[in-house]
C-alpha cells in the first residue's frame, strides 16, 4: 500500500479536520437526541395532566348523569379515564418526578385540596402498543416507531370526592430520531460544498506559501539565482520566509566574498612572479636558472588555473534544460578527436535536467580527461537510480589508494607525485567538478572497482530533473 500521499501536509490536515468533524458530530447527535427525548417527553407528560386536570374539572362541575358522557368523550386511543372508588395508584406506589403534581394542583384552582398521585416507570424490551388502540392505528403506530417501542407510563389518580377517584392512565414512547435519505443527502452535499470551499482556502494560505519555499530551496541548492521570496501566509510561515531570504542573502554573499577574494589572491599573485621571472634571468647558473624558471612557470601556470577557476565560480550562468545524453555526445566527440575511442557512450534513455550547461559540462570533462589521462579511455553511462539522477565514469587505469579517495578533491592535490604538468597536471580538475556539481545540489563519488579501475559518479537529486522520458 502507497502511504507515501497520506504524509503530505494537506492530506494530514485534511484527515485531522474530518476525524475532528466526525468526532463533534457524534457528541452533539448524541446530546441532541438525549435533549431531544427529554423535551418530547415532558411535552407529552404536560399535555397528559393538563389533559386529565381539564376533565377532573369538568366532572366536578357536570351533574353526576353527565360523568359517564365526559368519560367517553375524553377516552383517545392514546389515553384513557375512568371513575373508580379506588385509586389506582397506591400510596406505596406514589413517586413524583418533575413538577407534575404542582401542576395539576395549579391547573385545578387554588380551591383543590384533594390528594393527586403521579405514577411513572420505564417500560423497557419489546412491548405492544396500548390495548384500546384500533388495529390500523396499531399497525401505523409500530411503523411510524420504526419497530422500538421504549415507552414511559404515567398513571394519575386525582381525588374527586371522598373514596371516589378519577384514575387516567397513558404512556408515549421515545420517538426514534429520523433522518429522511433527502436530507441527510442535502446536508452532506452542503456542509461538503462549506467545508471544501473553507479548508481550500486555507490550505492554499497555508501550503501555497510553503511550496515556493521548497521550490527556492531546491533552486538554491543548484547554485541558481532567486529572487527574494514574498511574505505571505499566516505569522509562521511568514517568519520562515524571512528566515529562508536572510539566509540566502547571507549564503550568497559568503560565496561571491570567497571567490572574490581568491580571484584577488590569484591576481595579486601575478606581478611577484612576473618580477621573480625577470630575476631568475639574471642568474649566470644554466642549472639553476632553468630550475627557477621552471619553478615560476608552474607557479604561473597554477596562478592562471586559479583565476580561471575563479571566474567560473563568479560567472552567473543561468539554468536551463538539456539533454543529458546530447550533452555526454557532445563531449565525446571533442575529446575523440585527439584520440578516437578514447570515449565510449553507452545508449540511454533521454533524461532532461535543468543544470548550468557551461559549468555542467566543464565538471564532467574534466573527469573525463582524468579517466582518459590515467586509465586510456573512459566508459560513460547514465541512468536514474534511487531517485537520482546519475552520470557513471569508469577507466582501467590504476585507481587510487583507499587512504587519498578524499584528498584528491583537495585543490591543487595530485596522486602522481612529478613534478609534470604532462602527466599530473595542477590538482584542481576534481575539485572544480565536484564544486561544480555540488552547486547544482549533487555530489561526486570515487570507487575502486574489484577488477582493477576507478569508478567516478556523478550523482542529482531527481527533484533537480524537469522531466524523464
Amino acid at each position: 500500500m502507497n502511504i507515501k500521499p497520506l504524509k503530505r501536509l494537506p492530506v494530514q490536515l485534511a484527515l485531522l479536520v474530518i476525524i475532528a468533524l466526525v468526532f463533534a458530530q457524534v457528541v452533539s447527535l448524541w446530546l441532541f437526541v438525549d435533549e431531544r427525548n427529554l423535551a418530547v417527553r415532558e411535552a407529552l407528560g404536560f399535555e397528559a395532566i393538563g389533559r386529565a386536570a381539564n376533565v377532573a374539572r369538568l366532572i366536578q362541575e357536570a351533574p353526576e348523569e353527565l360523568h359517564e358522557a365526559v368519560l367517553r368523550a375524553a377516552n383517545s386511543p392514546l389515553m384513557r379515564f375512568e371513575i373508580s372508588n379506588k385509586a389506582s395508584v397506591e400510596i406505596s406506589e406514589n413517586f413524583d418526578t418533575g413538577m407534575m403534581e404542582p401542576r395539576i394542583r395549579t391547573l385545578l384552582g387554588k380551591e383543590y385540596v384533594g390528594e393527586i398521585r403521579v405514577q411513572l416507570h420505564q417500560i423497557e424490551g419489546q412491548i405492544l402498543p396500548m390495548q384500546q388502540l384500533q388495529l390500523e392505528m396499531t399497525e401505523m403506530h409500530q411503523t411510524m416507531m420504526q419497530g422500538e417501542l421504549s415507552a414511559i407510563e404515567m398513571n394519575l389518580a386525582i381525588e374527586l370526592s371522598k373514596e371516589r377517584w378519577l384514575n387516567v392512565g397513558t404512556r408515549f414512547e421515545k420517538p426514534p430520531l429520523q433522518w429522511p435519505l433527502y436530507s441527510m443527502l442535502t446536508f452532506i452535499l452542503t456542509a461538503a460544498i462549506i467545508l471544501g470551499a473553507v479548508f481550500w482556502f486555507l490550505m492554499t494560505r497555508l501550503t501555497g506559501p510553503l511550496q515556493k519555499l521548497v521550490n527556492a530551496a531546491n533552486k538554491l541548492g543548484r547554485g541558481e539565482d532567486i529572487t527574494e521570496l514574498p511574505e505571505a501566509g499566516p505569522t509562521e510561515v511568514r517568519e520562515l520566509t524571512a528566515a529562508f531570504n536572510r539566509m540566502q542573502d547571507r549564503l550568497t554573499r559568503f560565496v561571491a566574498d570567497r571567490t572574490r577574494l581568491l580571484a584577488s589572491l590569484g591576481h595579486d599573485l601575478r606581478s611577484p612572479l612576473t618580477a621573480l621571472r625577470v630575476r631568475s634571468e639574471m642568474v649566470e647558473d644554466d642549472e639553476t636558472r632553468n630550475s627557477m624558471v621552471n619553478s615560476i612557470e608552474e607557479m604561473q601556470m597554477m596562478v592562471e588555473a586559479t583565476l580561471t577557476f575563479a571566474r567560473g565560480m563568479s560567472a552567473n550562468e543561468p539554468s536551463k534544460t538539456v539533454e543529458v545524453g546530447q550533452l555526454l555526445k557532445e563531449l565525446q566527440q571533442e575529446l575523440n578527436i585527439s584520440s578516437p575511442l578514447s570515449v565510449v557512450l553507452r545508449d540511454e534513455p533521454e533524461i532532461h535536467a535543468r543544470l548550468k550547461p557551461t559549468a555542467f559540462k566543464r565538471a564532467v570533462r574534466n573527469i573525463l580527461e582524468n579517466a582518459v589521462r590515467y586509465g586510456k579511455s573512459a566508459r560513460v553511462q547514465s541512468s536514474t537510480l534511487n531517485g537520482a539522477f546519475a552520470i557513471v565514469v569508469a577507466d582501467d587505469g590504476p585507481g587510487i589508494p583507499e587512504s587519498q579517495i578524499e584528498r584528491v578533491f583537495d585543490p591543487f592535490f595530485r596522486v602522481e607525485k612529478s613534478r609534470s604538468l604532462e602527466t599530473g597536471g595542477h590538482g584542481l580538475g576534481l575539485s572544480i567538478a565536484r564544486t561544480i556539481i555540488r552547486a547544482h545540489g549533487g555530489d561526486v563519488t570515487l570507487e575502486n572497482m574489484q577488477n582493477g579501475g576507478l569508478r567516478t559518479t556523478i550523482s542529482l537529486p531527481l527533484d533537480s530533473l524537469d522531466h524523464q522520458k
